[in-house]
């Protein structure tokens, strides 16, 4: 999800080629391409015009047939300001004016009735929901609203997961870890199932995210 209003700004292609970048992390063209439904020029093109721009990284990587070595792409740092940060420097320096003037446990008292609040307000949204699978797509496009980016995905062997790409309060977690374990307890609650999160490392063959598995066995 891109910052508000970026999408009527840039052209659509850019906007399709970032966001595939962002769920999948590096592609070669080939691949970018056929994800996108576009021709293998046109995807190198609009990834070229935004590599020219800051945005993309490109490498290229031998073939493991004969051939010119395959061209690939990726975001480049520049990209992460395309997607929304909530204000984290006054976040941070709110909470930690809050720790000199109410001590040490305010921020986390605050952070807590933060994650309260977004309890008893999806609450009601995900009430009518038939199945686990259901809550968890509509939770996933609710913390899109709150500038995440994620996909609720569903395999028969591996169950209900939430993948998340990107995640405003990052930094917030960074510094006070124990909020963390506030947001898995907020999953929990409002899926109505126990959730193990698991921190996935950026490599060749994807971006680094976060997934929230959510045990299904008996309540799928």
């Amino acid at each position: 999800m891109f910052l508000p209003g970026y999408k009527d700004l840039v052209k659509p292609q850019w906007v399709a080629t970032l966001e595939e970048l962002k769920l999948s992390g590096e592609l070669p063209v080939s691949e970018l391409s056929r994800r996108l439904g576009m021709s293998y020029m046109a995807v190198k093109q609009y990834c070229e015009a935004l590599k020219n721009l800051g945005y993309l990284e490109r490498s290229r990587a031998p073939r493991a047939e004969v051939g010119r070595p395959e061209i690939f792409y990726q975001l480049a740092a520049k990209a992460a300001l395309l997607f929304p940060q909530a204000g984290v420097v006054f976040s941070l320096e709110l909470l930690d004016d809050l720790k000199a003037l109410f001590g040490e446990s305010a921020p986390e008292r605050l952070l807590f009735q933060y994650f309260q609040h977004r309890q008893e307000r999806w609450q009601a949204r995900l009430a009518k929901a038939k199945s686990v699978l259901e809550k968890a797509t509509l939770l996933a496009a609710l913390r899109e609203q709150d500038g995440c980016f994620c996909r609720c995905k569903y395999d028969p062997e591996k169950g209900v997961r939430i993948e998340e790409y990107h995640q405003p309060l990052q930094p917030v977690f960074a510094k006070y870890p124990r909020a963390l374990g506030m947001e898995l307890r907020l999953l929990e609650a409002l899926l109505g199932t126990r959730v193990t999160r698991r921190e996935i490392h950026a490599s060749r063959h994807g971006p680094a995210r976060v997934d929230f598995e959510v045990a299904t066995l008996g309540v799928l």
